[in-house]
C-alpha cells in the first residue's frame, strides 16, 4: 500500500527544477534593471505611453464635446451679461428714485417747518359764522383733492378728509395746512424708506447677476482655449532614476532650450486652469 510521502516524493525533483528556472528567469531580468536599465525604461516607457495616449476617435470626440461645451457657455454667458446689464440699469433707476423721494421729503419737512413757525404766531381773529365755516371746509377739501391729484396723499386719507374722519373742518386754515402738510411730509418718508429698500434689493440683484457674467465668462474663456495636452504616465511616474537626472543636467548645461521649452508648457497648463 502506497503511502502520501510515496506518492509525492517522486514529483519533488520536477516541481524544484521549476521553481529554479523560474528564481534564474527572475534573477536575468532584475540583473538586465541594473545593467540597463535605459533598454527597459524604453521599452517599457514606450508601451505605457501607447497604452496611456488617446486614439484619434477619441480625440476627435472629445474636440467636437469641447466645441460644443464652448459654443452652450458662450450663449449663457452673452445671456447673464444681457442680465447684469439690466440689473444694473434698475438698479439705477431705483437709485434715481431714491434721490427724488428723499428731495420731496426735504421739502416738505422744509414746508413743515415753515407752516409750524407761522401757527406758531397769533392767528387772525374771524367771525365764527356758518359761512366762515362753509369757506374753511370748502378749503380744506380743495387743499385735499390738491394734494391727492399730486400724489402725496392716497385715496384713503382722502376719504377720512372729506368724511372728517379724524378731522375738524371748523379749525383755521393755517391749521389745516400744518397737519395736511404734516400727513405728506409723513407719506413721502414711508416712500422714501420704500424706494430705498427697492434700491438696495436692485443693488443685491445687480451684484448677483454681475458675478454670474463674471464667472460664465470666464468659463467661456477657459472652454475656448486650447485641449490641454495628452500626458503620459510617464510623466507621473518616477522611472528616471540618478541616471536621468545626471542627463536631464547636462542638457540643461548645454542649452537650456529644453528648460525653457518645459516652462512654457506649464505655463500653458496653469492658463488653462479657470480661477474661482
Amino acid at each position: 500500500m502506497q503511502t502520501v510521502f510515496s506518492t509525492v516524493l517522486p514529483d519533488v525533483p520536477q516541481a524544484a527544477g521549476i521553481w529554479l528556472a523560474l528564481l534564474a528567469v527572475a534573477a536575468t531580468a532584475v540583473a538586465g534593471l541594473i545593467v540597463r536599465p535605459d533598454r527597459f525604461r524604453s521599452v517599457f516607457g514606450d508601451r505605457i505611453s501607447e497604452a496611456a495616449m488617446p486614439s484619434s476617435v477619441e480625440l476627435a470626440e472629445e474636440a467636437r464635446e469641447r466645441a460644443r461645451y464652448a459654443q452652450e457657455v458662450g450663449v449663457a454667458a452673452e445671456r447673464a451679461a444681457t442680465t447684469a446689464e439690466r440689473r444694473r440699469a434698475e438698479w439705477l433707476t431705483a437709485e434715481e428714485e431714491v434721490e427724488e423721494a428723499w428731495l420731496a421729503y426735504q421739502a416738505a419737512e422744509e414746508d413743515v417747518r415753515r407752516l409750524a413757525a407761522a401757527a406758531a404766531l397769533p392767528l387772525p381773529r374771524t367771525a365764527r359764522t356758518p359761512a366762515e365755516y362753509v369757506d374753511r371746509e370748502r378749503w380744506l377739501h380743495r387743499a385735499a383733492l390738491d394734494a391727492q391729484w399730486r400724489g402725496e396723499i392716497t385715496v384713503r386719507q382722502l376719504s377720512d378728509i372729506l368724511g372728517h374722519r379724524g378731522w375738524d373742518p371748523r379749525r383755521h386754515p393755517v391749521e389745516q395746512e400744518l397737519l395736511l402738510r404734516r400727513l405728506v411730509r409723513d407719506n413721502l418718508l414711508a416712500r422714501h424708506e420704500a424706494a430705498r429698500e427697492r434700491e438696495q434689493a436692485a443693488w443685491r440683484a445687480a451684484e448677483l447677476a454681475a458675478a454670474a457674467a463674471r464667472s460664465l465668462r470666464e468659463e467661456a474663456y477657459t472652454a475656448t482655449g486650447p485641449a490641454p495636452e495628452a500626458q503620459s504616465l510617464l510623466s507621473t511616474m518616477d522611472l528616471a532614476g540618478p541616471a536621468a537626472e545626471t542627463s536631464r543636467g547636462a542638457a540643461t548645461a548645454r542649452g537650456g532650450n529644453d528648460g525653457t521649452r518645459e516652462t512654457t508648457s506649464v505655463a500653458r497648463g496653469r492658463a488653462a486652469v479657470p480661477a474661482y
